[in-house]
């Protein structure tokens, strides 16, 4: 069920969206009060391809602790890895450092943390577990009321995982109230 037919309020909160990687990592910022959902900020930090992976991973940490200290989110919710098989154990195992460097800011920062496979973030924000990427970045800038200025795909993906994340709440309730 896509999260605009959910209807049970929830406590304040702001919520970052992470979507991992070594090259490129999303990242999405959104608030939600009581049945109130409302974008905060979003971008894709990116590191140079062709740097060691330690360079990278240490300036997507950088990037990513100062987008948390800033915005000061209370929750983080992560898209778990998948790595398509034809891309192999390495891209599978670099995938993980980038959702690792995500958690150990979330440990810095005392936040929350909530883990989603891609197919449920997919599911529930347009209803479609196997959909494309581009359908899933329509329906985040109808959900969000976003225009149409460029959003890259990681930067859709990680708001996506905000959105599943207040699904999962509301669904599980968590932390809402009726």
């Amino acid at each position: 069920m896509p999260i605009s037919k959910l209807s049970i309020k929830l406590d304040a909160m702001r919520i970052i969206g992470v979507d991992p990687g070594t090259h490129r990592l999303g990242f999405g910022v959104i608030d939600v009060d009581g049945l109130q959902v409302s974008y905060v900020d979003s971008g894709c930090l990116s590191a140079p391809r062709k740097a060691p992976i330690e360079i990278r991973l240490n300036l997507l940490h950088h990037e990513l602790k100062a987008i948390v200290s800033n915005l000061k989110p209370n929750h983080l919710a992560i898209e778990e890895p998948f790595v398509a098989p034809s891309r192999g154990a390495k891209s599978a195992i670099a995938v993980g450092q980038a959702q690792a460097l995500a958690l150990i800011i979330a440990a810095e920062h005392k936040l929350d943390v909530y883990r989603y496979a891609p197919a449920a973030v997919k599911a529930s924000a347009s209803g479609y577990g196997a959909s494309t990427k581009s359908q899933v970045q329509r329906v985040i800038r109808i959900l969000l009321s976003l225009g149409p200025d460029p959003m890259s795909e990681d930067e859709s993906d990680a708001l996506a995982v905000g959105l599943c994340h207040i699904q999962h709440l509301r669904t599980f309730g968590k932390i809402g109230k009726s």
